[in-house]
């Protein structure tokens, strides 16, 4: 099993957060929100990952944008470099220049995309690949552009249901794996000898196969062949809207399937209710954008 490593995050208050309009399965316009609850639970999270030793950034919330507490859209950022997003929906692209103002006082250069992309959304680092989800919001023609910038072999899978809109709904990255053993072997000067899949180097991941075309199925059968196998309960649950730091996983406390998977497979769950922005059809990932 992988030990954790420490993780550098940027969140957004939920202090503007309100469903004002809707863009996805999950959003009724005008569904009453807590808005005193969405902020305990967001620092309920805040704490959840500085308690488990990762450190935590914030970009101040902006007025009028309700849906900026979900930063996870805002880019996706790889060896320093930032890919910015461009939104679908007009009610959210003014988000961008809020998170590029962010990245910029940072000291970081950022990409805006020509086609449509949702940052981390549908944008998921996974060893020597990005997972990079189409269907709903991002385009392939954007999938084209991340591999271009980060000159990182970029995977395109179809999400074909609506309520798993974005790739980060329906998936997410458990571990990076550990060094090969063949790597091992070269170093050491011994002969090499088989593993299981977290002595291959190869990334393990979560995901609910339903959320994707029959081609995209079979493309993540071959490449995680050891991935965790979510029920639609749990999916529907936002169970695999979690962050993992490799061995402490951040997820929906509804997902009981899950999280028993995950257990018995070694994992430590970390279990933070944000039901209060399932109303906007978002959870932890969603609230969560990593700088890489």
């Amino acid at each position: 099993m992988p030990a954790p490593t420490p993780r550098r995050y940027l969140l957004c208050e939920p202090r503007h957060f309100e469903v004002q309009y809707s863009i996805n399965p999950w959003m009724r316009e005008d569904t009453p929100v807590d808005t005193a609850r969405a902020g305990r639970q967001w620092e309920a999270l805040v704490s959840a990952y500085r308690e488990h030793g990762h450190t935590v950034e914030t970009v101040a919330p902006v007025p009028g944008l309700p849906d900026m507490v979900f930063a996870a859209n805002s880019a996706l950022v790889v060896g320093g470099r930032v890919f910015g997003s461009y939104f679908q929906a007009p009610q959210r692209r003014p988000e961008s220049a809020e998170y590029e103002t962010w990245f910029k006082a940072a000291g970081y250069d950022v990409y805006r995309p020509e086609s449509l992309c949702e940052g981390e959304g549908d944008l998921v680092p996974a060893g020597r690949h990005i997972l990079a989800g189409t269907g709903f919001r991002t385009t392939r023609e954007a999938h084209a552009e991340v591999q271009e910038f980060f000159g990182v072999p970029t995977i395109g899978l179809q999400l074909v249901d609506p309520y798993f809109y974005h790739l980060d709904t329906a998936l997410f990255v458990l571990d990076e794996g550990e060094t090969t053993t063949e790597e091992t072997a070269a170093t050491q000067g011994t002969p090499a000898t088989g593993g299981a899949n977290a002595a291959t180097g190869r990334a393990n991941i979560a995901y609910y196969p339903d959320a994707f075309s029959p081609g995209s199925r079979a493309v993540l059968r071959r490449l995680f062949p050891d991935a965790v196998i979510a029920s639609r309960d749990d999916a529907m649950a936002f169970g695999l809207n979690s962050v993992s730091d490799g061995r402490h996983v951040f997820i929906a406390p509804g997902a009981v399937g899950l999280i028993d998977q995950l257990t018995h497979r070694g994992y430590v769950p970390v279990p933070v209710d944000l039901s209060e922005f399932h109303k906007a059809g978002g959870g932890i990932k969603c609230c969560t954008q990593e700088i890489r």
